[in-house]
């Protein structure tokens, strides 16, 4: 057997040395990724950096903010926003930022962060509009249904904005979050979210305002195209996978029926299987609507004993490669196209 000699020990002065080179590097990379953000929540060359918490708000963010920004998602692209978990270096961020855009409720891991980080500029888009309780389970039916408010703001009171004067309290938590696939409810949101920009950054307040007033201006056109694009139909009443669109189905008159809750994971029982059978079977549902981010399973189960199609009607929580559409206008533009075929539109 061989035995390979036994090295001498090398100097402590040159170990020291490497030490020294290695901190040296080290202490470089540090600054220069301090440098990127500054004590007052701005990026290196100037720009609020904001924090968003998934994709409609961080949209918001984006076009409200427009050079003035930088904008940084919390949930990636493909990640179910309710099952977000935040990496330590995402929650220090929060307390860095010039400004945070959530919606309270929606991801009690972002909740709890930004309640830490004692941010003074939060925009919570919970609190910029009236939430609505949709999707409980009533009879083991989870349904929500609507008049047709024709591009209206509903039937409470209206401020000079023309926004809703009423709403539900509700202290069980169950308050629907989806509010911005509603778009005069994301248009409140909207003008929200440019006044939190404009407290964190003044220099820019008129720019976010005048923004804020050209989204809400497409949104309105958005409103207007979806009520009158469902007004002659042949049905009310569409399957979801999960309730994400009680707000969609609100503004225009339709009846969301849900193979779950609001709760996207939860499963559906076989007494709720049985009554959606009954319920496709009245309503002449021809089309079972799935989504890109959560199982279609269950939904393309449902559609093959019914015999009938399925399709996307996307609740956008997530833009991907699969989506049907670059962002927020295009995709709703493809769930109103579906649910014109859906529901037979003239």
């Amino acid at each position: 057997m061989n035995v390979r000699p036994i090295r001498p020990v090398r100097s402590r002065r040159r170990i020291t040395g490497a030490a020294v080179a290695i901190a040296t590097t080290l202490g470089l990379v540090s600054l220069s990724a301090c440098s990127a953000m500054s004590s007052d929540g701005r990026t290196a060359d100037g720009k609020l950096q904001v924090a968003a918490s998934f994709y409609p708000l961080e949209f918001l963010a984006k076009e409200i903010g427009g050079d003035h920004v930088k904008v940084t998602g919390l949930t990636k692209p493909g990640v179910e926003p309710h099952d977000l978990e935040l990496t330590p270096k995402q929650t220090g961020s929060l307390a860095d930022a010039g400004a945070i855009v959530y919606l309270k409720g929606l991801q009690p891991a972002v909740d709890a962060a930004i309640k830490q980080s004692g941010n003074k500029h939060v925009a919570d888009a919970a609190s910029l509009t009236a939430l609505e309780k949709h999707g409980s389970e009533v009879d083991g039916h989870h349904h929500t249904t609507g008049d047709n408010h024709s591009g209206s703001s509903g039937d409470g009171d209206t401020d000079s904005d023309g926004h809703e004067g009423h709403g539900h309290s509700h202290e069980d938590g169950s308050a629907d979050p989806h509010i911005w696939l509603d778009p005069v409810k994301y248009a409140e949101v909207a003008k929200g979210v440019a006044r939190t920009l404009g407290e964190a950054d003044p220099d820019h307040k008129a720019d976010y305002e005048k923004n804020a007033a050209a989204l809400a201006t497409k949104l309105d056109a958005l409103n207007k195209k979806f009520a009158e694009g469902l007004k002659n139909r042949a049905s009310d009443t569409f399957i979801t996978t999960h309730a994400a669109f009680g707000y969609l189905a609100e503004r225009y008159g339709l009846t969301e029926e849900a193979i779950s809750g609001v709760d996207p994971e939860s499963e559906p029982s076989a007494a709720r299987m049985k009554d959606l059978h009954k319920l496709a079977d009245d309503h002449h549902v021809s089309t079972i609507f799935f989504e890109t981010l959560a199982s279609p399973a269950t939904a393309k189960t449902l559609a093959k004993d019914l015999n009938v199609k399925t399709d996307v009607l996307d609740p956008l929580e997530g833009i991907t490669d699969k989506s049907r559409g670059r962002d927020y206008f295009e995709v709703m533009e493809s769930n109103l196209a579906a649910l014109q075929k859906a529901l037979g539109t003239k």
